[in-house]
């Protein structure tokens, strides 16, 4: 059972006691991401979570990545459109010196100049890194596509102009908007107790902002279509569909029809434009939720001479599953397969931490495996053919990379 305390400053906390394992997994999440940016900070979120292990004020870099180590620990950190995470595995005896590292970082990082200088080399080469990635990058130029100007359609990673430009004040400030206490959650899941709840609040439990949460403007699904050129030996395509927001009702019959349409070895897609006619080796769906909007992605790559016929095949696919729609055996399945992914996604302390976290800072809510079993169970023909009207209801957006030559 998941607990829940929220601080008196307003930052949340949520616990999974397992006491059948030896670890615990804490991470701290913060309701800031890419969204949350601008054309001339575009990439400060990520750029703020490396600067994170760079230093405080009383351990180095080098500090930080030993202390972790010296207790067999795991740490890392990630960014995505909405949120950003920071989290650490140890056993259960090392979780009290985890949490006071990662609270080290989160309140007392120093932001050093030379370190912030050193940092934007790397992040240029990560952005230099996915550039040389077109089944990579081709997700970016989609959500541009899908979102133009809107920051959805910001990179996460940010641009080689902006990660130039950042100094001191740009993370400082950043950080002072965002993360504030409304916006932070602190997700434990392992073998601790309740009075672990009093050790997370000695460390964020004070802490105050001036601040308050940043409020969204919704963006407009526009299906544009964009085709850049590159030295590749395939052509990349990205298909996007306007989907549904994270908490709405129709959610699971969405990602019953994904397993269908791509999700899958035993999907349409895959039989077809795979096993069928040999055009791609990787050609997959999936759905991405977000606050108020979500974006259905199919992606294919294949040879620059195949891809009208990949296109083809994929909206003919698409088509005939609106028509037919899907049989009693690919419903049955596809709901069979998505709770075996959601039982065997809790097994490990990381996947529980996470699932915590992300219900409570994005959905303020924690469903049982039983109600998540029950409305999963409750996804039928009807609910799949309303939710593949309303998300192929018009036409997608697209995203090509192909070969300059």
């Amino acid at each position: 059972m998941v607990k829940k305390y929220t601080c008196s400053n307003g930052l949340r906390i949520v616990l999974e006691e397992i006491p059948n394992v030896r670890s615990v997994t804490i991470g701290v999440w913060v309701l800031t991401g890419s969204r949350s940016e601008n054309d001339i900070n575009n990439g400060v979120s990520h750029f703020l979570e490396h600067m994170m292990f760079k230093g405080t004020n009383t351990r180095s870099a080098r500090d930080i990545a030993e202390s972790f180590d010296s207790i067999g620990g795991q740490v890392n950190a990630f960014t995505s459109k909405e949120y950003t995470c920071y989290y650490a595995k140890v056993l259960d005896t090392h979780a009290e010196k985890a949490l006071d590292i990662l609270a080290d970082m989160f309140f007392h990082s120093t932001f050093d100049s030379e370190e912030l200088e050193r940092e934007k080399k790397v992040v240029l080469e990560e952005i230099n890194m996915s550039e040389d990635t077109p089944d990579d990058i081709v997700h970016d130029i989609l959500a541009k596509a899908s979102y133009g100007n809107h920051p959805l359609g910001f990179p996460i990673l940010g641009t080689e102009e902006t990660v130039k430009s950042f100094t001191r004040d740009t993370i400082r400030d950043y950080m002072d908007q965002h993360y504030i206490p409304e916006n932070v959650v602190v997700s434990v899941a392992g073998n601790v107790d309740d009075s672990f709840f009093t050790a997370i609040e000695s460390y964020f439990g004070s802490y105050t902002s001036n601040h308050t949460p940043s409020v969204f403007a919704t963006p407009a699904f526009q299906p544009e279509h964009i085709h850049r050129t590159k030295d590749t030996e395939q052509a990349h395509l990205c298909l996007g569909y306007d989907g549904l927001p994270v908490q709405d009702d129709s959610i699971y019959s969405l990602v019953v029809l994904n397993n269908v349409l791509g999700g899958s070895m035993s999907s349409r897609l895959f039989q077809e434009v795979r096993e069928q006619r040999g055009l791609a080796y990787s050609i997959f769906s999936f759905h991405s939720s977000h606050l108020d909007n979500g974006l259905l992605t199919i992606y294919g790559g294949t040879g620059k001479d195949q891809l009208s016929t990949l296109k083809e095949t994929v909206d003919d696919t698409i088509q005939d599953l609106m028509k037919t729609g899907l049989t009693d055996k690919e419903l049955i399945n596809s709901k069979e397969q998505l709770k075996g992914n959601i039982m065997l996604s809790l097994e490990s302390t990381n996947s529980r931490m996470s699932r915590n976290g992300k219900n409570e800072l994005l959905l303020n809510r924690h469903r049982s495996m039983d109600e998540m079993i029950s409305l999963i169970d409750s996804v039928n023909h009807d609910t799949i053919e309303t939710v593949m009207n309303k998300v192929f209801h018009s036409g997608p957006s697209s995203a090509i990379i192909s070969p300059s030559s």
